[in-house]
C-alpha cells in the first residue's frame, strides 16, 4: 500500500537512464557534485556538448563557496564518514534488539523498524559519500591552504568539468543567470547564438531541484526531449527526504513553489499562445 507522501516523492524526484543527447545543462550552484556527474556523462560520450549556467544567486549577490578551509579542516572532514560508520554499528546493534523484541511481539511492528533502519543507514552512506566528494574537491582546488577564488558558478563549475577530463572546447558558456528560470533562458540563448540545435537534451540537477528545474528548461525548450540525470545532495533522496526536518522543509518548499512561481510565466505563455494564434489566423 502506498504512503501518503509518495505522491510528492514521484512528482518532484524526476530521474530518467542516461540516453544520447546535444547537450548537458548544469544549472548554476556552489556545489561540486552535478558538474562531476555531468562530465562522467560527457567521458562516457553521451553528449558533445555541456553547458553549465549561473553568474550567482540573486539572493546573495555574490558566488560563495560552500564552505573555505585549509588543507588540514579537510583532512578531518574527509576522516567524517569513519567516524559515522562506528555511529551507524553502534546504533545497528541497538534497533537489532529493538528487532528482536518487536519479532515476540508484533511482526507489522518489525516491518516497520526495518524500513526505518534500512533507511538511516541508507541516508547515512549517502552522506557519508557526499563528505567525501566535498573534501576531495575541496582539497583539489585549494593550494597552499587557500582556496581558489571564483567570481561566478559557471566559472567554478567550469574549473570542476575541466579537471574531471571535459575538453575545453566542449563547455559552452552562460555567465549570467541568477535563478534557475534564468538558467533556461539564458541557456538557450546561448545554444542559438552558437547554432547548436537541441533534439534531446540530458539535465543534471540536485534531486530535490529536478521537477522545477524540468518545468523551467521544457517552458524554454518546447521542441526538446529531456532526460533527467539528477545527483543526491545533503542527503536528500526519493526515499529519505521525508525522515528529517531539512529533507521535508526542502522537499514541501518545492512543491510550493512549483506552484507559485510558475503563475506568472503560465499567464504570459498562455499570452504569448494567444498571440501566435492570431497571427496565423490573419495570415
Amino acid at each position: 500500500m502506498g504512503r501518503f507522501y509518495d505522491t510528492i516523492s514521484d512528482f518532484i524526484f524526476v530521474e530518467d537512464a542516461p540516453q544520447k543527447a546535444d547537450v548537458i545543462f548544469v544549472p548554476g550552484g556552489n556545489y561540486p557534485d552535478a558538474a562531476v556527474h555531468a562530465a562522467e556523462l560527457y567521458r562516457q560520450g553521451f553528449a558533445p556538448y555541456i553547458l553549465p549556467s549561473g553568474k550567482y544567486s540573486i539572493s546573495v549577490g555574490k558566488f560563495v563557496l560552500p564552505e573555505e578551509g585549509n588543507d588540514a579542516e579537510i583532512a578531518q572532514k574527509a576522516e567524517k564518514p569513519a567516524d559515522t560508520r562506528k555511529k551507524v554499528s553502534d546504533e545497528s546493534a541497538v534497533n537489532e534488539e529493538k528487532i528482536t523484541y518487536a519479532k515476540e511481539t508484533n511482526k507489522e511492528k518489525v516491518s516497520d523498524v526495518k524500513e526505518v533502519n534500512e533507511a538511516k543507514d541508507a541516508d547515512v552512506k549517502k552522506k557519508d559519500k557526499e563528505n567525501v566528494t566535498y573534501a576531495y574537491e575541496e582539497k583539489r582546488r585549494t593550494e597552499g591552504g587557500k582556496a581558489k577564488s571564483y567570481e561566478t558558478e559557471f566559472a567554478y563549475l567550469h574549473d570542476i568539468l575541466v579537471k574531471n577530463g571535459v575538453d575545453e572546447a566542449a563547455i559552452l558558456k552562460e555567465d549570467q543567470a541568477t535563478f534557475t528560470y534564468q538558467n533556461a533562458i539564458f541557456s538557450r540563448q546561448v545554444l542559438e547564438k552558437a547554432g547548436v540545435p537541441v533534439k534531446r537534451a540530458i539535465l543534471c540537477c540536485q534531486a530535490f531541484h529536478a521537477r522545477r528545474a524540468l518545468l523551467y528548461y521544457q517552458e524554454q525548450f518546447p521542441e526538446t526531449e529531456f532526460v533527467v540525470c539528477p545527483v543526491v545532495t545533503r542527503g536528500i533522496a526519493r526515499d529519505t527526504w521525508m525522515r528529517t526536518a531539512e529533507g521535508i522543509d526542502t522537499v514541501l518548499g518545492e512543491v510550493e513553489r512549483c506552484g507559485s512561481q510558475f503563475h506568472e510565466i503560465l499567464r504570459e505563455h498562455r499570452m504569448r499562445e494567444i498571440s501566435y494564434d492570431s497571427e496565423r489566423f490573419q495570415k
